[in-house]
Parts: C-alpha cells; sequence; structure tokens
C-alpha cells in the first residue's frame, strides 16, 4: 500500500466532499500547485486509491426513502452457490450493498426502495425466490442519523 502524505490526505477529503472540484479549485483548495495537485490525483489514480468520480443521488428526492437491511442465511455455504447468489444481488439495482458476513448470517444486504410494497416484491420475488436462500430476516430505518461515502484517510 503506498504511503499517504499530508498533500494526498487533503487531496482525499477534498476529493470525497466534491469530486466535481476542476483541478485549479482543487489546487487552491489543498494549498497546491495545479500541475502538482494533477500528478497527484493521477498517482491516486493509477494506485487504486481514487475510483472513478460520481454524482451522488438523495434516495428521498427520487421517491427511495425506504432503507431496508436484510440478512442472509444460505442454504449451503457451496462456493459456486454463493458465488450464483452474489451475482444475483448484484444485478438487482435496488440493493445498493452486499456484504458476506460472520456470526449467525451469511449476507447483510442493504437495500433503498420506494415503500413497504416495493420491498415486498423483491424479498419475495427475488431475494427469497433464490434457490441457495434458507431465510431472511429484514431490519428497517426509521431516519438515516449518519450517511456519508467519504473514508477516513
Amino acid at each position: 500500500m503506498p504511503q499517504l502524505d499530508a498533500l494526498d490526505e487533503r487531496i482525499l477529503s477534498a476529493l470525497q466532499r466534491d469530486g466535481s472540484l476542476s483541478s485549479a479549485s482543487l489546487a487552491e483548495r489543498v494549498n497546491a500547485s495545479p500541475a502538482s495537485c494533477w500528478r497527484r490525483v493521477k498517482a491516486l489514480e493509477d494506485a487504486g486509491i481514487l475510483g472513478p468520480a460520481v454524482r451522488l443521488v438523495r434516495p428521498e428526492a427520487v421517491g427511495r426513502d425506504l432503507d431496508v437491511f436484510c440478512q442472509i442465511r444460505m442454504r449451503s455455504q457451496d462456493a459456486a452457490a454463493r458465488q450464483e447468489f452474489q451475482r444475483a444481488m448484484s444485478a438487482e439495482p435496488t440493493i445498493l450493498e452486499v456484504y458476506s458476513i460472520s456470526g449467525e448470517w451469511d449476507y447483510l444486504l442493504h437495500l433503498v426502495v420506494r415503500g413497504m410494497k416495493d420491498y415486498e416484491d423483491i424479498l419475495m420475488h427475488r431475494i427469497l425466490a433464490h434457490k441457495s436462500v434458507a431465510t431472511a430476516s429484514s431490519v428497517f430505518a426509521l431516519r438515516r442519523v449518519k450517511h456519508t461515502t467519504a473514508v477516513p484517510c
């Protein structure tokens, strides 16, 4: 893993807050020259530290105001079954995150849905209908207290 210095950390922090910054604006914000800043950003991209720039959508602004966390228990721990399940869940657009977890459950899914009817349809017809799934348990978020995509550097 490459060593990050203070300038790299300022660049990462600034870009996580606003990925649309121009090189000149970024350089000004982190107190560096535009050329130096551009080289650093390119090096961070080449090292795989910085991924593609994206714009975040507020879920409630597009009618997706229900966060659901769904725990999954698999019928078997067979590698092929797990891969097939992961592939199927990754293809479902309402599932934002899929985690393989330790403990009593095998997976944790984070969905953002339009409401209870929407979730029921996804749960019954896509998640529980998958041949590898034994059972599921759902937790519904009352509200988002903290949500960030920024990774501390």
